[in-house]
């Protein structure tokens, strides 16, 4: 064993090192458009491989229950200066939780700590663009565990697109719900968070916004600033931040009397966590140095550009989007009643995300807010995180969205046939396997960070 623990994978492991090789040439060889994820900086990676993986280290920074700590609580103090920093916070009025393991976590981290179990919350319905951690149910079952240990009262979009922020006040208060959520995961508008603070004060209740979409937007000043109104904000790091998988709380330290500092410490751990992740607390931190960078505010500032570019595309091609476009960094595709070169057709939202992945374009299936299923939609999320990431511009994403429009004209072509059929003939179609070409030859030279080293470290 002790020569085993000091040998490379690619040397004792050859299994699971060629599954991590497959994905690797997968991910350079693909256009990746789903808006929640993103790559990776290097200084990211070298923080995940790092030998912060072998320390144990319960409690809070100079709280701990493990000795030799010492470091662990310097760069989890590190961290959480730069997450105060990167969104111009009061540290005198504001703290911050590094220690989530999730963007999910930490928001059921939340309602335990300031509304308990059977609290009543509001976020954005899942058909809405919402996500599952805000409540999600259908009318007969609750689905995620946070319409479980809490009572969900979800508001929705009007028929344009836009929040019916005045339905939504109205059932706040006669549900008499506790903590307010606005946040989404496929919504391509700004919330009102003065709006929103006004009907919490309604029942003295919190405000919350769930960023973790549009972090970064809201960090350079892209996107209204929910810190003016909210007593609590969370974010995750993996997407527009470009770091590890994990989730962020930031909260007031006082309200009303209520500590909530010390509720939000207390409901991470003991509540609902152990040990930290100090690698990825690491990765946190070196995300947030880079974020800090004018070179960030330029790259955040492109990622709008690119999506501007793509919607282009898609409104003059006939295909809805809604809203009739968007502010940030997704849109959402209407595939129904698509009037393209003098016809009309739709398209399910499932087969096309298959199709587009058999030819290495990685998008995502969406619920449009008058859909009835998650598992067979009607609409399409694309997001420019990623591709901005590689180093793509306008022309670069321009290029993408025409080839999604000659992806849909080709499928139109097929005419009413079932799911099965459809696969099959894309599979023996020659002209798939052509664009499926198309699609390397264009991010051929855009390089993933990073992408050579875990290879490196075999060596």
């Amino acid at each position: 064993m002790s020569k085993l623990v000091y040998k490379n994978m690619k040397d004792t492991d050859t299994e699971l090192y060629n599954l991590i090789m497959e994905e690797k040439q997968r991910q350079e060889e693909s256009i990746e458009l789903i808006a929640s994820e993103s790559y990776v900086s290097v200084p990211v990676l070298q923080a995940s491989i790092s030998l912060l993986h072998n320390k144990y280290s319960e409690g809070m920074v100079g709280e701990r229950y493990y000795g030799g700590t010492d470091v662990i609580d310097k760069i989890e103090g590190l961290c959480k200066e730069r997450a105060l920093s990167v969104f111009n916070l009061d540290e005198n009025v504001w703290d911050v939780n590094v220690q989530p393991y999730s963007g999910a976590i930490a928001n059921f981290e939340i309602y335990n700590a300031l509304i308990g179990p059977g609290g009543r919350l509001m976020g954005l319905d899942l058909f809405s663009g919402g996500h599952l951690s805000h409540g999600f149910k259908i009318e007969n079952r609750k689905i995620s565990v946070t319409s479980k240990y809490f009572e969900s009262h979800p508001y929705k979009l009007k028929s344009d697109g836009s929040i019916d922020y005045e339905q939504m006040q109205r059932d706040f208060v006669d549900h008499k719900v506790s903590i307010l959520i606005g946040g989404a995961s496929a919504y391509p508008r700004d919330f009102d968070y003065k709006r929103m603070r006004k009907i919490a004060d309604l029942n003295k209740a919190y405000l919350m916004a769930d960023i973790a979409h549009i972090s970064g937007l809201v960090a350079c000043g892209r996107m209204n600033n929910p810190f003016e109104y909210c007593d609590v904000v969370m974010t995750t790091v993996q997407k527009m931040l470009k770091g590890p998988k994990a989730g962020i709380i930031f909260y007031r330290k006082m309200k009303n009397g209520v500590n909530i500092q010390n509720l939000i410490n207390r409901s991470v751990f003991p509540g609902c966590q152990g040990g930290p992740h100090n690698q990825t607390i690491a990765g946190i931190a070196a995300a947030l140095k880079i974020a800090k960078s004018e070179e960030y505010r330029e790259f955040i500032d492109q990622v709008l550009r690119n999506m501007q570019a793509m919607t282009k595309v898609f409104l003059e091609n006939g295909i809805k989007l809604l809203t009739n476009g968007t502010i940030n960094h997704l849109a959402l595709l209407d595939m129904r009643n698509i009037q393209m070169d003098g016809q009309v057709f739709s398209l399910d939202g499932s087969m096309f995300e298959w199709v587009c992945n058999f030819v290495n374009i990685s998008l995502n299936k969406n619920s449009l807010p008058d859909d009835s299923s998650c598992l067979h939609p009607n609409g399409i999320r694309v997001g420019t995180v990623s591709v901005t990431t590689r180093g793509m511009k306008e022309d670069g994403c321009e290029r993408i969205a025409r080839m999604l429009v000659e992806i849909m004209k080709k499928l139109a072509s097929y005419g009413l046939i079932s799911v099965e059929e459809t696969k099959e003939r894309v599979r023996k179609d020659e002209w798939f396997t052509e664009m499926r070409v198309r699609v390397k030859d264009t991010v051929r030279e855009y390089p993933i960070p990073g992408a050579d080293l875990f290879e490196r470290s075999n060596d």
